[in-house]
């Protein structure tokens, strides 16, 4: 008898043939998933950086002719300081370099959001987005000159460190990528689904030899 007049090889054939489409789905999932991942990435992007701006714009306003504001005692009180240079005010004489290193870091943040699959991770490389960018814009934008702006920190933190909101998202969204990588969720490749994950078990153990 012919293999293709047998109906039980037929459903042989179509099992195979669902379980590597499912496989194939796994290894190369759809565009659609990644678009919105990248989505959510730019919408907290877009968050903290209105957040951030809006913050610091208030700053300049309020704080200019003010030395500092206690917030909680001495451990966080508000004071005004344009950075010219990297954190601890590093690198104060070459401001147009870490404007270099903005805009590099921008990009590279967006690509690598573009190609997330893990919603968590998109949400920590969205808050990194957004810090970059609004440091980046005021590189760009604020004064003395074009590339060679002072990025506003009002954010006074015993005297340690002086910072702003977009700080405080990078800091957030490396400390979540820390914990995403400690526990293994790897940001390019899409989650096996629960119930998928069940059937090939199942399926694995109706396949071992019997006695």
């Amino acid at each position: 008898m012919n293999e293709n007049d047998d109906p039980e090889a037929k459903t042989v054939a179509a099992a195979d043939g669902a379980v590597a489409g499912a496989g194939d789905a796994l290894v190369a999932p759809a565009p659609g998933p990644t678009r919105r991942l990248f989505w959510s990435a730019l919408g907290v992007a877009l968050g903290l950086l209105v957040v951030d701006q809006g913050t610091k714009w208030w700053a300049v306003d309020a704080l200019a002719d003010s030395e500092s504001i206690p917030v909680f005692g001495d451990f966080i009180r508000f004071w005004l300081v344009y950075n010219p240079g990297a954190a601890f005010s590093m690198g104060t004489g070459v401001t147009w370099i870490f404007t270099v290193f903005a805009g590099i870091a921008v990009v590279a943040i967006a690509w690598y959001a573009w190609r997330v699959r893990s919603t968590p991770w998109s949400y920590a490389l969205g808050l990194l987005l957004g810090g970059a960018t609004s440091h980046f814009g005021d590189r760009l934008f604020r004064e003395p000159a074009f590339g060679r702006g002072h990025v506003v920190d009002f954010i006074d933190y015993s005297g340690f460190f002086v910072g702003n909101v977009a700080d405080i998202g990078i800091f957030a969204g490396a400390v979540s990528i820390v914990v995403l990588s400690f526990r293994g969720i790897e940001a390019t490749q899409a989650p096996v689904p629960a119930e998928m994950g069940s059937d090939a078990a199942e399926t694995g153990s109706d396949d071992k030899p019997r006695d």
